[in-house]
């Protein structure tokens, strides 16, 4: 079906065919709101509306005090709302991070740099330790291939990849299973291989996360479930104070502008306009305190869910810890031959990132803060 020569790879004029086709290896993020937008959609909400209501009528009532508290209140609501969100969305950012700008691809029979963007099904890849994966591929040749799949899956354990099918009935369907399959977006801890590309874009498997992430919605905690129906029973309590005054007042043969001047007044006075402020305060003290605890909370409202919990059930390495080693005692026979643990191991230190196993990286880590010998020659290169 992808009509590929696995020996020479694409041509570069059929390279350029199938990218009309299939279009560039990269994510279309759907155009984002203007940030003025997003924050005035903050005032949507059903309290703030009638707290802007209330100081619009005090500033008409020329009283300026309370107009201007109220407005104050509102503002720093809102901003906080927006914060959160903003902070929220940079989750897609994160993910596209995780695509390689650039990979190796055979073109033409001869190997090639290449922008992981122009890759096309059927591209012949190059994959080496460090690397991580451009698009989904289909593997034609591994060699000691360990992929890191933590980003795809949530698995910190490396997978050994090979080459052969996998028939159906083994488990050959599902993600975890798929051993002749590299991901993308997915790391190389160990080993090379080549492969064939199959899928590029949003139709891999990591473009299956990336819609799941952009047509995420955060559900509403239920403080703010109740927020919302506060503001609208206030609402609907203060019209129904307005009419019931007013309507007595013509009864009463009393002046029109008088009444509703009156009943006015009475509706905005029963407004809490410092409640929003009071619950956002008390909130970000929450989080002050879970952060004292070593509990960083993003989004404030979880804070008052989290309040209702007894027992958090969470998966150890990469969730709790980082999957990160560090040598704290070291018994040799000399008791300073820190560098033996570099000879025998196949991780290496990239920017200040181990690729490789972690216990492997931890022994470099120990040997470059206390050996004296800069180059250490590998057994493999032996």
């Amino acid at each position: 079906m992808l009509r590929s020569d696995a020996s020479a790879g694409l041509s570069t004029a059929e390279a350029s065919l199938r990218r009309q086709y299939h279009g560039y290896n990269e994510f279309e993020v759907t155009e984002q709101e203007p940030l003025w937008k997003k924050y005035t959609e903050q005032f949507k909400n059903p309290l703030i509306l009638l707290l802007l209501a209330s100081a619009v009528v005090s500033l008409l009532m020329r009283q300026f005090d309370d107009a201007i508290s109220i407005t104050v209140a509102v503002v720093i609501v809102v901003t906080v709302g927006f914060v959160q969100e903003y902070r929220s969305e940079k989750t897609l950012e994160q993910l596209n991070k995780l695509v390689p700008p650039a990979c190796h691809v055979l073109r033409d029979g001869k190997e090639h740099p290449l922008l992981a963007r122009e890759l096309v099904p059927g591209d012949v890849v190059l994959l080496n330790t460090g690397d991580r994966v451009p698009a989904d591929v289909r593997l034609l040749e591994a060699f000691s291939l360990q992929i890191d799949e933590s980003s795809l899956t949530g698995e910190t354990e490396p997978k050994h990849k090979e080459t052969e099918a996998i028939p159906e009935h083994d488990g050959g369907g599902h993600v975890e299973h798929m051993m002749n399959i590299a991901f993308m977006g997915t790391l190389i801890c160990n080993g090379r291989g080549r492969g064939l590309v199959i899928s590029t874009a949003a139709n891999s498997q990591f473009g299956e996360v990336f819609r799941m992430m952009q047509g995420e919605e955060s559900p509403k905690t239920p403080l703010q479930n109740s927020m919302d129906q506060l503001g609208k029973q206030l609402s609907f309590y203060s019209f129904g104070v307005i009419i019931v005054i007013f309507v007595i007042g013509l009864i009463q043969g009393r002046n029109v502008l008088d009444m509703f001047t009156i009943g006015v007044s009475l509706a905005v006075a029963a407004i809490p306009e410092g409640l929003p402020i009071v619950v956002a305060v008390t909130l970000a003290i929450g989080v002050m305190r879970m952060a004292k605890r070593r509990a960083v909370v993003k989004k404030m409202p979880a804070v008052e869910t989290l309040g209702c919990v007894t027992v958090i059930c969470s998966d150890k390495t990469g969730t709790l810890t980082k999957n990160e080693m560090t040598a704290t005692c070291v018994v040799t026979p000399e008791g300073r031959r820190a560098e033996v643990g570099v000879v025998c191991n196949n991780a290496t230190i990239v920017a200040d990132s181990v690729i490789g196993q972690p216990t492997e990286g931890a022994l470099v880590v120990l040997a470059q803060k206390v050996s004296t010998i800069r180059t250490v020659l590998r057994i493999s290169g032996l």
